[in-house]
């Protein structure tokens, strides 16, 4: 079975790596999905974020890189996906998530959200503790792979 693991990714985290590693290993399958969000600026440009996604699942097989605007339903449609994966590391992420995945099972045909929960390791790992750690030049490695910590320093040292 495919399903689709989306998010901004900015940057890609050891947690989101966790997260793909699992469902690939349950599914089959992942779509790694990097939202192209007009409305917000990241860090980090879709193509970079895609560059650096490459770099860290490269050698893993049944993991496809993509990018998408719109909807996420209406691509999963696109792609032949019924199933949403999403990461939770404590409740108030289950809560903003439970009611993206009623909207996203309501909305036309509908598509299902599995939940995977953290791993303790990552518990505390998120992409935007590991940019203000990158910002004062701060040790990123228990947040990000070895090659996304370079590409942050370097981005946010310039």
């Amino acid at each position: 079975m495919k399903v689709i693991y989306a998010g901004s990714f900015d940057p890609v985290t050891k947690g989101h790596f966790d997260i793909i590693m699992r469902a690939r290993d349950i599914f089959g399958q992942v779509i790694v999905a990097v939202l192209n969000n007009k409305n917000k600026k990241g860090l980090f440009s879709v193509d970079e974020r895609i560059h650096l996604l490459e770099e860290v699942l490269e050698g893993y097989d049944n993991i496809e890189i993509d990018a998408f605007e719109g909807l996420l339903v209406d691509y999963a449609k696109n792609k032949g996906c019924k199933v949403i994966v999403r990461g939770l590391r404590s409740a108030t992420d289950y809560e903003s998530e439970y009611m993206l995945a009623m909207a996203n099972k309501n909305y036309k045909e509908g598509i299902e959200t599995v939940f995977l929960l953290s791993s303790n390791d990552n518990l505390f790992v998120s992409s935007s503790l590991a940019k203000e750690v990158a910002m004062f030049d701060g040790d990123v490695s228990m947040f990000v792979p070895d090659v996304v910590g370079k590409a942050l320093k370097e981005k946010l040292m310039r």
